[in-house]
C-alpha cells in the first residue's frame, strides 16, 4: 500500500450541534470502506442523519489493543478507514493513539481533519489567557490523582481539564485546596448545545455555585496558571 494514499482519516464529529459537521468530514465518511467508531450506536445515528450507510467497526478502550493489528492489516490490504469518536476529535481523551501509531509504523498515511473539539471553545470563552495553555484532559479517578494535581501547582500556563458531572464538585474542591480558593477558573458545559453555559469566577465561587446547582452534562474546566515568580 503506497504511503501517498491516505489509509486512515481521523474525522472530528459534532460535540452537540449536528450542524458542526464539515463538508470534508461528510465526504471522508462517504468514501470510507468502513468507519471505526468508539460507540457504533452513536456514530450510527450520525451516519443515519447524514444519509450515509457504511460498515461500522467497534473500537474502544476495552478492545483497542486487540483490534489495532486487525485494522492495520485491513488498511495494508487496500481499505480506507475513518476513525470517529463519539464527539469531537478522535484521540483527544478518546481511543485512537494506538491505531495512529501502528498505522504510521506500518508505513500507512494518516490524516486528521480539522473540526469540532470541546476544549478550544471553552478555553477561548473562559476569559483567561490562552496564548499558552496545558491540556490535561481527564484527571485519574484514584491512583495518581493527588500527585497529578500537586505537580501542576507551579504551572504558569492556563490549564484545561475534562470532567464528568459526578466528579465536578469534588474536582473543584480539590483544586481549591491545592491552588487556593481565589484562583480564577471557568466551567463550561453542553458546548454547542441548546443549554450551553459557562460559569466564571474564583474557585470558591464556582464551588458554591455547583454545591447549590447539581452539575449536569459534560464539563470543561479552565484554570488560570500560577503567577510567575520574579
Amino acid at each position: 500500500m503506497s504511503a501517498t494514499v491516505t489509509s486512515l482519516i481521523l474525522v472530528p464529529t459534532p460535540i452537540g450541534n449536528l450542524e458542526d459537521i464539515t463538508l470534508r468530514a461528510k465526504r471522508a465518511l462517504t468514501e470510507a470502506d468502513a468507519v471505526v467508531a468508539e460507540d457504533t450506536r452513536v456514530t450510527g445515528r450520525l451516519l443515519q442523519h447524514l444519509g450515509i450507510a457504511k460498515p461500522l467497526v467497534s473500537f474502544h478502550v476495552n478492545n483497542e489493543h486487540r483490534m489495532v493489528e486487525q485494522l492495520v492489516r485491513r488498511m495494508l490490504g487496500g481499505e480506507r478507514l475513518v476513525l470517529a469518536s463519539d464527539a469531537g476529535t478522535p484521540a483527544i481523551s478518546d481511543p485512537g493513539f494506538l491505531l495512529v501509531r501502528e498505522s504510521l509504523r506500518a508505513g500507512l498515511r494518516v490524516e486528521c481533519l480539522p473540526g469540532a473539539t470541546a476544549f478550544v471553545p471553552a478555553l477561548v470563552v473562559s476569559g483567561l489567557p490562552c496564548e499558552r495553555f496545558a491540556f490535561e484532559g481527564f484527571l485519574p479517578h484514584k491512583k495518581g490523582r493527588r500527585s497529578r494535581i500537586d505537580a501542576l501547582k507551579a504551572e504558569e500556563r492556563t490549564m484545561v481539564f475534562y470532567e464528568s458531572p459526578h466528579r465536578l464538585l469534588r474536582t473543584l474542591q480539590e483544586f481549591g485546596a491545592a491552588f487556593g480558593p481565589e484562583r480564577r477558573a471557568s466551567v463550561s458545559r453542553e458546548l454547542s448545545k441548546l443549554h450551553e453555559e459557562t460559569i466564571r469566577g474564583t474557585l470558591s465561587e464556582l464551588i458554591a455555585h455547583f454545591a447549590a446547582h447539581e452539575p449536569r452534562g459534560e464539563f470543561v474546566v479552565v484554570l488560570s496558571g500560577a503567577i510567575p515568580q520574579a
